[in-house]
Order: structure tokens, then sequence, then C-alpha cells
């Protein structure tokens, strides 16, 4: 059995990381375009956004303004580094911001920033470090007491998705398994 969610944000560093035909045409999945060594070109961005806009799925970019509404993006990814509020000015209908945060000052931060949702990391221990601190699931839903609006990344896999079940978030973030198993993740997703 699966845990289903309202919302699954899946973030990519390259449009190539992620084929669209696999994903079935619903409101439930979220792009995070998280490519800061800008090897794309505009144009294929461009494609990529009017497909994910075919697919009803929503398209936010990392940590650039200026491309986000270039792109006609659905909003705003802030990385938990980025402590700027620049972008706290924006009145535009349907943009959402979205923060990333790892501790209990971090998201206080993120709610300054008008962040409408804010990713808190890690959720379970991550293959690239495994000393790293993570929270586990009670403390996760002991974050929710701060914010209501956290969703869960980090260390999520493909062999640990049942645990979603336990999170009383709306939602889950993927990052490192979309690029290592994309189209087994997203079978798994519907």
């Amino acid at each position: 059995m699966f845990a289903f969610k309202k919302k699954y944000f899946l973030i990519i560093e390259s449009i190539k990381n992620i084929d669209l035909t696999k994903i079935k045409r619903n409101k439930k999945f979220a792009i995070i375009y998280r490519n800061e060594k800008n090897l794309e070109e505009l144009n294929e961005i461009k494609k990529f956004r009017k497909n994910c806009a075919l697919k009803l799925i929503k398209f936010y970019v990392a940590n650039n303004l200026k491309l986000a509404v270039q792109l006609f993006a659905d909003g705003l990814y802030i990385s938990s580094y980025n402590k700027s509020f620049r972008h706290s000015h924006i009145q535009r209908k349907n943009f959402d911001i979205i923060g990333s945060a790892h501790d209990a000052s971090e998201i206080y931060l993120k709610n300054y920033q008008r962040c409408n949702q804010i990713l808190l990391s890690k959720l379970f221990k991550v293959d690239y470090d495994s000393k790293a601190p993570y929270l586990g699931v009670i403390k996760f839903n002991n974050y929710l007491k701060i914010s209501n609006n956290l969703i869960p990344l980090g260390g999520i896999k493909y062999s640990n998705l049942n645990n979603q079940r336990q999170i009383k978030s709306s939602g889950f973030a993927i990052y490192s398994e979309i690029k290592k198993k994309p189209a087994k993740i997203i079978n798994r997703l519907f």
C-alpha cells in the first residue's frame, strides 16, 4: 500500500532529468527547476515549461526571480541559504513562493519571506552523507506544530515511500532519487 498525498515536488537540475511523457495529466505534481550552472538554453526551458503547463504540472524556478518571470513560472523556490527579502514584494496572482529549511530558525525565516510551503530537510538518512543528521518521522511531525505548511525532503527513496503514510504533511519532495530512477518513482506515485 502507498500513502497518497495531495502534492509531489520533484526537484531537478536539468530538464533532461525527467521525461514528462511518463507523468499523467493531473495537478498533483510540481517541478522545481534548480539549475545553478545555466547550461540549458532559454528556448529549451520555455518548451519544457509549456509542456508542464499542458500536463497541469506546476513549475518553479530556484533562486532566480528574473528567469521565473521570463518563463511565466508558477512560482519561485528559495533555498535555505538564500536569506534575501528581495522577492517578498511580488504581488502577482497565482505566484507561489516555496522555501527550504533545515531547522526551526530557518522555518521562521521562510515564513517571514512569505513562503507558501517550506521543504524541510532531511527526513531520512541520505546516501551521500551517512553521518549527516536527519529528522525522522516523529521529529518532522513535531515541526508541523511550528508551521503546518511543511513538506518533507531528503532521503526519500523508492524503498521507503510507504513510510510517508506516517507523515502528517500534504505532500513530499524528491531530489536525488528522481535522477536515479525517474520512471520507477513516477509510476509508483499514481
